[in-house]
């Protein structure tokens, strides 16, 4: 099975905050105790180089990440990498409904102005990977219509990308 992306175009662009909505979705068929580890303790499995780690038990750890847009899947593949800060915050778990999830951020880590910034979750949830949040569009006014008119084409494929690199290492056997 393919994975697919989901987002709702009404909400795919918050107009009075200049901010634009990003909600993707892959499948990620493991339990949820899989998800947890893999969102939880077992981050490194996808996460970069840890920069900063969590001091306290709400604590959020800095992480040096290459962020991936891929323009073409099939050879030769065509990808465009940009390293990003990413901030993870503690694992937290919904027992009633089984969902594990994270507060995740980034920002570039060079070039900081030419690229947009993005605070969000990071959710599993009956056999579902979500990612959902705001970015911040560069260059002011001239940047949010860009972004209307074809940068979140390229804002959702990366974050799609990152789905399907974690779904990846929920999937792979546990050692």
């Amino acid at each position: 099975m393919q994975p697919r992306e989901v987002m709702d175009r009404s909400d795919a662009v918050d107009q009075a905050n200049d901010e634009s909505r990003l909600r993707v979705t892959v499948p990620a068929a493991v339990d949820a105790e899989r998800a947890a580890q893999i969102l939880g303790p077992g981050r490194d499995a996808w996460l970069g180089e840890l920069v900063t780690p969590a001091s306290g038990p709400e604590g959020t750890a800095r992480h040096l990440l290459d962020l991936e847009l891929r323009v073409t899947d099939a050879a030769p593949r065509v990808a465009f990498h940009k390293a990003a800060l990413v901030d993870v915050g503690p694992l937290r778990r919904d027992p009633s409904s089984g969902a594990v999830w994270v507060e995740l951020s980034w920002r570039a880590a060079t070039l900081t102005p030419l690229f947009p910034v993005f605070a969000g979750t990071l959710r599993w949830e009956h056999g579902q990977l979500k990612l959902d949040g705001y970015y911040a569009p560069p260059g002011g006014a001239i940047g949010v219509m860009a972004d209307r008119l074809l940068l979140n084409v390229a804002a959702r494929a990366t974050g799609r990308r990152l789905l399907e690199r974690i779904a990846e290492a929920m999937a792979r056997p546990v050692r």
